[in-house]
């Protein structure tokens, strides 16, 4: 029911239908709680309605648990949000999410494009988009490689602490050394390890310079859900001679931007 004492919404959409309208403000209540507002006077402000008006909309959305009030507090989300929240991230699996993502991606690129998630101590491979530059890559969806390894792996570890890099990295030296293809005098150090690390936690993304495979080079991002945690890392890589240092540097902000939009689907 309209009050024919409101103001015009700053949102301008005081010229939809009446229940279009008032479905409107509704959502409009939930968005700014979740923006911080906790009080009725604060509601209204940012929505633009009256205090009796709004007052009605949060008692319903109480009432249905869409919001909660606690006493000292305020208004804040409620249960069924979280419940509807899981259910969204359920219905639309991650590497389906993220597809138009990647594709679009590989037409920009035309290098490998991944997508991965930690899996105990390995990153496991989701999605793969192959290159158009270069020799097909070994990598293949359901694939899995040591996290401290690879690009995708570090990006997948920039919340981790500097114990868990170290630990990740005493447990790859080994698989280093059982590999014959790998030259002895490109394996990087502890020190140097942790360094890059602290760097790429500074600038949120990760490269790979030929420490998983030789002549293979990447660029990746983590993805953030709604709790701001890492839940994924995207990479695009490339053998050498297509992904010299100065395209490494160029598709920071690329793969950076990708991630972010990304992690928004998600909530983050």
């Amino acid at each position: 029911m309209q009050d024919s004492s409101d103001t015009p919404s700053p949102m301008g959409k005081d010229t939809a239908p009446t229940g279009t309208q008032t479905l409107l403000r509704g959502l409009g209540v939930v968005q700014a709680v979740a923006s911080g507002a906790r009080d009725l006077k604060e509601i209204a402000r940012l929505i633009g309605t009256t205090k009796s008006t709004t007052h009605r909309l949060a008692s319903c959305l109480v009432e249905e648990r869409y919001l909660r009030v606690l006493p000292q507090v305020g208004y804040l989300l409620g249960p069924k949000l979280i419940e509807l929240g899981f259910q969204a991230r359920e219905e639309l699996p991650l590497a389906m999410l993220a597809r138009p993502f990647l594709d679009e991606l590989s037409a920009l690129t035309g290098d490998t494009i991944h997508l991965a998630i930690r899996d105990g101590d390995e990153v496991l491979y989701l999605h793969k988009n192959p290159g158009r530059n270069g020799p097909e890559m070994r990598s293949r969806v359901g694939h899995r490689m040591p996290l401290a390894r690879t690009g995708i792996g570090k990006a997948l570890l920039l919340d981790s602490p500097e114990s868990e890099w170290r630990r990740l990295y005493d447990l790859s030296v080994p698989e280093v050394a059982r590999n014959p293809l790998w030259p002895a005098h490109q394996e990087q150090t502890w020190e140097q390890v942790r360094d890059r690390m602290h760097e790429y936690v500074k600038g949120s993304y990760a490269f790979d310079l030929e420490d998983n495979e030789p002549s293979i080079r990447c660029v990746a991002a983590p993805v953030r859900d709604a709790s701001k945690h890492i839940v994924a890392g995207i990479s695009i890589a490339s053998t050498v001679p297509y992904m010299p240092l100065e395209k490494m540097a160029e598709l920071v902000p690329v793969i950076k931007e990708t991630a972010a939009r990304l992690s928004a689907e998600l909530g983050g």
